[in-house]
């Protein structure tokens, strides 16, 4: 379904758009689907998919199952369209946060098994450095990079460091830090005339130096894990460019949890490669709302659900 006059990009969301239930109409209406959740719970070794139907929410929020969770909802659905429309190729693949893990599923760089272990580890790991190095997170919506970028370097002091986190779009950032930092970064951005400052209902000050804890060891699992030359370009968190090797991802990799998510820069790095639809595959459509407002004019669609597939026969 992809040409050169409609060049398709994936893309798989991230941490924030769990809700309970997910999944589950897919899985108990294809059979692909529910082979692969019920692969993950017998890999973890947890009911991973009781925890991400039921819940309880608390559960599921929970990051060391939120991860995986959102990781092998998105798997499955991109194993239903594949088989339902093989024909279905993208020319591109994206991840926010999380989801570049999932993207370099999709895009072959790594299976299922290492993929899942990987997501399992990195909660883990972001979970401990929550606990030994408390922060938060903080969206600010009205003000530009520039501006919060000089907010976060005067709110910061010493090791008590704030920074952006999360360039969602344009006019919707994320900033992450410790504690005083982040109470000092959010009171200069109201101050600076923010339209809305909401500290998030996190304690991981995630996408910053708070997680260097995590990082070190997430590394290591990188380094340790199989990890293949993609089979279509990635777009990495950390530098909004290709990675076209295995070099490549792993730099990504090992820099993501305490650097910027560049999602607005990936977005429109891909626009300008001549990417025209976008599809957001797993949880939510908090990625379709995003490009909405990076590009209106961009087209996206969400497949999280069955009833979601009939928005692939729109492409064609």
């Amino acid at each position: 379904m992809s040409s050169p006059d409609n060049k398709i990009a994936f893309l798989f969301p991230g941490q924030g758009s769990q809700s309970l239930g997910m999944g589950q109409q897919l899985a108990s209406k294809n059979a692909p689907a529910k082979r692969i959740f019920q692969e993950a719970d017998l890999l973890l070794d947890i009911d991973l998919s009781r925890i991400a139907w039921e819940g309880p929410q608390e559960e599921l929020n929970d990051t060391i199952n939120t991860q995986p969770a959102l990781f092998v909802h998105s798997y499955a659905a991109l194993v239903v369209i594949r088989d339902q429309f093989p024909g279905l190729q993208p020319d591109a693949v994206a991840g926010h946060s999380m989801g570049e893990l999932t993207a370099l599923l999709a895009a072959g760089a790594i299976n299922f098994e290492q993929g899942l272990r990987l997501v399992r580890r990195r909660g883990e790991l972001m979970k401990e450095s929550g606990e030994k190095s408390p922060g938060g997170m903080a969206a600010i919506l009205g003000l530009s990079i520039a501006s919060l970028e000089e907010i976060c370097a005067s709110a910061s002091r010493g090791e008590d460091i704030v920074q952006i986190a999360n360039d969602n779009c344009p006019g919707q950032v994320v900033i992450s830090g410790a504690d005083q930092a982040l109470e000092r970064a959010m009171t200069l951005a109201k101050d600076a005339g923010a339209r809305k400052v909401v500290r998030l209902a996190v304690s991981i000050a995630a996408h910053s130096p708070l997680m260097i804890h995590a990082q070190d060891l997430f590394s290591e699992a990188v380094t340790a894990a199989e990890i293949n030359a993609p089979q279509v370009p990635i777009i990495g968190n950390v530098t909004a460019t290709p990675l076209v090797n295995v070099e490549d991802i792993h730099s990504d990799l090992r820099a993501q949890l305490n650097s910027r998510v560049r999602w607005t820069e990936s977005i429109q790095y891909l626009l300008s490669k001549g990417i025209t639809t976008f599809i957001e595959i797993g949880n939510n459509a908090v990625l379709t709302g995003l490009l909405k407002r990076i590009d209106r004019s961009a087209k996206g669609i969400s497949i999280s659900e069955p009833q979601d597939l009939e928005k692939i026969l729109s492409l064609a």
